[in-house]
């Protein structure tokens, strides 16, 4: 069978992944028209992922109205799949686009987060998959636990919604009232960092310069978040210090396994398993992904290193149509890829580039159909 399964990424800051794909498939079908393709725009647990999954299971977007980073209230909208499951991006409530150019990772909350988690469980939800990616935040997801009933009480007994600036203030955390636990869901984080909570490769002094933070507010996050990990340790009973991907989203990522019970899991995988890229890839002749740049990351995690990991228990041959190549890409072609290919024709800066992406793109999906189907 002639089968073709398109499942990019997308090409930041140029086409969504929905976008890509659906200018592959015009390449495919307009080279030759008897192939059959299905069409899975991917994502890693960042910015696309509840349409992603909205379009792979036929689900529907379910508008809410929660509060921001800044604390405002803003339009937001998580997924809601079948089989009572939801998907919530943590970027829609509090990422870094929605503080403009005003960065405050000091000050900025994941509380709209827990405010979409909630409303999901007031529908009925039994499962919740939260993508960690693009946050503007440093509140070790106390934000999002405090939405969701679990009081934060500090030195004069009063609660509060800690943010990375008040974290050191917290004194104790009441877990007693959680609505997470009172209706007994289940919570998968989405990510794909390693990072751990605090220290020199921890949230604060990885990406916190990247969400604003001087060197000395690197520091208060970073005795912050220890602090949190502390009292987590003290009154939750549960070591996060050092778990792996507990850093993700400003430390939500060690906030959702202690504070909402939940696990955290690779972003990728837990696409490809809701979206039924294993079941379509069985019988496929190729697999045709592709990212906005490849480069040496692209092996760790990422979106196209899973896709080469589920492509090669089938034998899929998988080829990657990329907007560009960068440095050394050996370990994709250890993991299995069959080629690389950048749409880009010409020499000509980003900006001018990305003017013509989708003629590019299309151009050199054609060219591959063409030699792989010769």
């Amino acid at each position: 069978m002639r089968k073709v399964i398109i499942a990019p990424d997308s090409f930041k800051g140029t086409l969504s992944a929905m976008e890509v794909c659906a200018v592959m498939r015009a390449a495919v079908q307009a080279q030759d028209s008897t192939i059959e393709t299905i069409s899975i725009p991917i994502a890693d647990g960042g910015e696309g992922t509840v349409d992603a999954l909205l379009l792979a299971t036929g689900g529907e977007r379910m508008p809410v109205s929660v509060r921001g980073p800044r604390g405002m209230l803003l339009d937001a909208a998580y997924g809601w799949l079948p089989g009572r499951r939801a998907v919530v991006e943590t970027a829609m409530a509090a990422g870094l686009p929605l503080m403009g150019t005003q960065l405050d990772v000091m000050n900025a909350s994941t509380f709209g987060v827990g405010e979409m988690i909630g409303h999901a469980i007031a529908h009925g939800a039994q499962q919740v998959y939260v993508g960690l990616g693009g946050s503007a935040t440093n509140d070790g997801g106390c934000g999002t636990a405090a939405a969701l009933g679990v009081r934060f009480i500090n030195r004069d007994g009063q609660s509060f919604i800690p943010v990375g600036r008040t974290l050191r203030e917290i004194a104790c955390i009441d877990m007693r009232e959680s609505r997470v636990a009172q209706a007994g869901i289940t919570i998968q984080a989405m990510c794909d960092v390693t990072n751990p909570l605090c220290g020199p490769h921890g949230a604060a002094a990885v990406y916190g310069p990247q969400k604003g933070a001087t060197p000395d507010m690197v520091t208060a996050l970073d005795e912050g978040l220890a602090h949190l990990a502390d009292i987590i340790k003290r009154d939750v009973g549960i070591d996060v210090r050092a778990l792996p991907g507990g850093g993700a989203a400003g430390g939500m990522g060690a906030g959702t396994v202690a504070l909402l019970g939940g696990t955290l899991c690779s972003g990728i995988q837990t696409v490809l398993e809701v979206t039924g890229f294993h079941r379509s890839v069985t019988d496929a002749a190729l697999v045709l992904t592709g990212e906005g740049r490849m480069d040496e990351q692209s092996a760790f995690g990422k979106v196209i290193s899973g896709i080469l990991q589920a492509a090669r228990e089938h034998g899929v041959p998988v080829i990657a149509v990329c907007g560009g190549v960068q440095g050394n890409v050996d370990a994709l072609y250890a993991q299995g890829l069959t080629a690389a290919f950048s749409i880009n024709r010409l020499p000509m800066p980003f900006e001018e580039a990305k003017l013509h992406s989708r003629e590019n793109l299309f151009e050199t999906v054609r060219n591959v159909i063409r030699t792989f189907f010769h």
